[in-house]
C-alpha cells in the first residue's frame, strides 16, 4: 500500500509537469488550431536563458520572472515572424515550419551551451513531506500548475481581454466584426502559451537536469496529457496531464515488462486509444457543422 501512495504522488509531481506543457499545448492549439511540435524546444531554451541568468548571479526569482517575460515576447514574435506568413499555407507547409523551428532551438542551444547535463537549482528544496511521499520541490510543482490553472480561468472568464482570446479562437470572422484584432490575439496565446512552457521547463529542469534533449519526453507527456483532456478544455488538458503523470508511473511499477524502458510509449498509445474512441477528448467539445 504504501508503495502504491509513492507512486500515485510521484505520478501527481510528475503530471504537474506534464500538466503544464499540456496547458501550453491546448493555448496554441485554441490559438492557431494546430499543435506546435516546437513547444518543448521552446521551454527547454527558456529554462536556459534562465540557468544562465542565474549562473550570471542574478537571483533565482528575478531570473524566474525575467525567462517568463522573455519568453512571452519570444512567443509573439514566433508568431509574427513564422507562422503569420505561413497562416494560409498548406498544412504540410506548417507542419514543416514547426519542425525548423524545433531543429533550429535545439541545435542552437546545443550550439550555444553544449550538450552536457547541468544541474538546475530549486528554491523549495527536497524536504520529505506526507511521511516522505512527496517532497517540498513535488509538492511546489502540482500547486504551481494548479495556481496557473487558476489564473488562466479567472483571465479567460473575467477580463475583457481573455473574452475578446475566446471569440477569436471560436470565430475569427465573427470577433472582426465586433472590433476584435483577432491577430493579436493569436500573437498573446503563443507569448502565453510560451510562458507557460517556460514554467513547466525551470520546474522540471531540477528533477531530469538540464540539457538540449530534456523536453522531448515531456511534451510527448504533454500531447497525451492534451488529447486525453480535450485540445478545447485547458481544465480538461490539466486533469489529462495529471492522469498521465499516474498512470504511467503505476503500469512502469506495477505492469511486467513495462519498467522504465517502456514508459514513454504508453503515452503514445494513450493518444491513439482515446483518438480512436473519443477523438474531442474526455472533457473536449466535439464541432458539429450543419449546412
Amino acid at each position: 500500500m504504501e508503495l502504491l501512495l509513492q507512486q500515485v504522488m510521484a505520478g501527481l509531481a510528475n503530471g504537474a509537469i506534464y500538466a503544464c506543457m499540456a496547458l501550453s499545448v491546448v493555448m496554441i492549439f485554441q490559438a492557431i488550431d494546430h499543435l506546435n511540435f516546437a513547444q518543448g524546444e521552446m521551454a527547454m531554451f527558456s529554462t536556459f536563458i534562465a540557468w544562465q541568468l542565474i549562473a550570471w548571479g542574478t537571483p533565482y526569482w528575478l531570473a524566474f520572472a525575467a525567462s517568463i517575460v522573455l519568453s512571452f515576447v519570444a512567443g509573439v514574435l514566433i508568431d509574427r515572424v513564422l507562422f503569420r506568413p505561413v497562416q494560409k499555407a498548406p498544412i504540410l507547409s506548417q507542419l514543416v515550419a514547426f519542425i525548423a523551428l524545433f531543429s533550429i532551438l535545439n541545435s542552437s542551444a546545443g550550439q550555444i551551451w553544449d550538450y552536457t547535463i547541468k544541474t538546475f537549482p530549486t528554491p523549495f528544496g527536497h524536504t520529505p513531506l506526507l511521511g516522505s511521499l512527496v517532497d517540498t520541490h513535488e509538492a511546489a510543482m502540482i500547486g504551481v500548475t494548479l495556481l496557473l490553472l487558476v489564473l488562466l480561468y479567472a483571465f479567460f472568464r473575467g477580463t475583457r481581454l481573455g473574452l475578446a482570446m475566446r471569440a477569436a479562437a471560436a470565430n475569427p470572422e465573427s470577433a472582426r466584426l465586433v472590433g476584435v484584432r483577432v491577430g493579436w490575439m493569436t500573437a498573446l496565446g503563443w507569448g502565453m502559451a510560451a510562458a507557460i512552457g517556460a514554467v513547466a521547463g525551470m520546474l522540471i529542469a531540477p528533477v531530469v537536469f538540464l540539457e538540449p534533449n530534456m523536453m522531448i519526453g515531456v511534451l510527448l507527456y504533454g500531447f497525451a496529457g492534451a488529447v486525453l483532456g480535450g485540445l478545447s478544455s485547458p481544465a480538461g488538458a490539466v486533469i489529462g496531464g495529471f492522469a498521465v503523470g499516474v498512470l504511467e508511473n503505476l503500469a512502469g511499477t506495477f505492469i511486467p515488462y513495462v519498467g522504465q524502458e517502456l514508459k514513454l510509449s504508453l503515452a503514445l498509445i494513450m493518444i491513439v486509444i482515446v483518438l480512436m474512441f473519443r477523438p474531442s477528448g474526455l472533457f473536449g467539445r466535439s464541432v458539429v457543422s450543419r449546412v
